[in-house]
């Protein structure tokens, strides 16, 4: 079966019932796929134009409770329909399932058919048009990472989540004998999502008992949080099938390094990259350092986007090649962003604060937001640090979601990049994670105080 589905190719897979389920999906705030199972007929008769859902699916939390406090959907406007409009580009096969088909859809207002603003895809969409206007396209790629586990996901559900026991029992950074262990999961990783259609590059160990990366091509933004999209929910399911749990939480155990999703970025125009100059000292053009500036400036007001929830907080800690300042470098893993690829035509910046919970098209469309303030504002950049750069207490990376928060609300930049409606439904949803977890009691005020306090 090619990668490259159209949809006379799904109509003729149909036919010879080759396929017979097609998952209609849209990502939510989560940066999850949610939607319906399709009987194939059913859509290429006519469910291939449009099907609804629930508007309170974009103004929820990760246990799909409905808090109040959203201008968008409410019980007393009593949540009523979202057109989910199929976009037929993204159509692929979903090789790990059987005779299963995927398309992608754009969310729509269902008395004006207009994208709901708030909608992530809607919100990226709106970065790459302004870029176009510029005459710039983005590229982009992210880096996953995750804990695979020994046990199931229901098993350690069961447990509490106080069973979590890594697949590995050592560091695993580069070891070729120790992920032989994992083939098991991670080949047909790549070999599903290589058959699904997205460029794998590679699997690897990572830093930590458990921990892995995949690694997939750079693209255009707009494919890049596709294929991470898709790539993210078929890890969890694949592992699921071989008997194990992946997890994509930052930072599972405050003795364990934490999982990130580095961001790589580039503007090119004219099929050329845009960020190379062979004449500059690092070979970069002045859009990339106005660019760079722009991403530098604008960080604390769009880490919530890159940093959603309570724990995502834990994993900036210094040591651990996770990011604790807004600094720049060139080839330190030690800063939140890094010069890759200088005096080459690869020339990019790597952002390194988001975390393996990140929803690529709010982390993308905030950094693009930022990147295009600092060209239009034609912001200077600073010079780069050197040397250990967790060594210093300036240009800190928000510590905690409150604070995060509170930059998001008060961002001009973002209020006029997103519109006042989306960063107001977004510091929602941020305080929704605050309120719930303030309300919790929690193992570690137990254990420290049951008997001392």
């Amino acid at each position: 079966m090619s990668a490259k589905m159209t949809f006379d190719d799904l109509q003729d897979l149909v036919a010879k019932r080759e396929i017979d389920t097609v998952l209609v999906c849209f990502v939510d705030m989560q940066g999850r796929l949610m939607g319906k199972r399709f009987h194939a007929g059913h859509f290429v008769a006519g469910a291939w134009e449009e099907t609804h859902c629930c508007n309170y699916l974009l103004a929820t939390d990760l246990e799909m409770t409905t808090p109040d406090g959203f201008a968008s959907t409410s019980w007393e406007r009593g949540y009523g329909d979202y057109v989910m409009k199929p976009d037929l580009t993204t159509l692929r096969p979903v090789p790990w399932l059987p005779a299963t088909a995927m398309v992608l859809c754009d969310i729509l207002d269902h008395n004006t058919h207009e994208e709901v603003p708030h909608s992530p895809r809607a919100m990226l969409k709106r970065q790459v048009a302004r870029l176009a206007e510029m005459g710039f396209e983005a590229m982009t790629a992210t880096e996953l990472e995750f804990f695979l586990f020994e046990k199931s996901y229901e098993e350690i559900s069961k447990s509490g989540f106080r069973d979590l026991t890594p697949i590995s029992g050592y560091n695993e950074d580069y070891h070729i004998f120790q992920t032989t262990k994992e083939e098991h999961v991670m080949r047909p990783i790549r070999n599903h999502l290589w058959d699904a259609g997205l460029p794998i590059e590679c699997t690897k160990g990572e830093a930590e008992t458990g921990q892995e990366e995949l690694n997939i091509k750079y693209a255009d933004a707009m494919k890049t949080a596709e294929y991470h999209s898709i790539a993210k929910h078929a890890v969890k399911e694949i592992a699921w099938q071989q008997g194990h749990a992946a997890s994509f939480l930052p930072k599972w155990h405050h003795s364990k390094v934490g999982s990130s999703s580095h961001v790589h970025q580039s503007l090119w125009k004219d099929g050329k990259p845009a960020f190379f100059d062979d004449s500059d000292d690092l070979g970069m053009s002045d859009l990339m350092k106005h660019y760079m500036a722009g991403l530098l400036k604008y960080a604390p007001e769009y880490t919530y986007f890159m940093a959603p929830y309570i724990n995502s907080y834990k994993r900036f800690m210094k040591g651990t090649f996770a990011p604790t300042r807004v600094i720049w470098s060139v080839d330190n893993r030690t800063a939140g962003f890094r010069l890759c690829g200088q005096n080459s035509k690869a020339i990019r910046v790597e952002c390194r604060i988001p975390g393996s919970d990140m929803n690529p098209y709010l982390a993308i469309t905030g950094m693009l937001a930022a990147g295009i303030a600092g060209i239009e504002e034609k912001l200077d950049l600073q010079a780069p640090a050197t040397g250990d750069i967790y060594q210093g207490d300036t240009g800190m990376i928000p510590g905690n979601l409150r604070d995060a928060r509170e930059t998001l609300l008060a961002s001009t930049m973002l209020r006029k990049a997103l519109g006042d409606d989306v960063v107001d439904h977004y510091a929602r949803a941020a305080e929704v994670e605050i309120e719930e977890f303030d309300r919790v009691v929690t193992d570690w005020e137990i254990a420290r105080g049951f008997e001392r306090v």
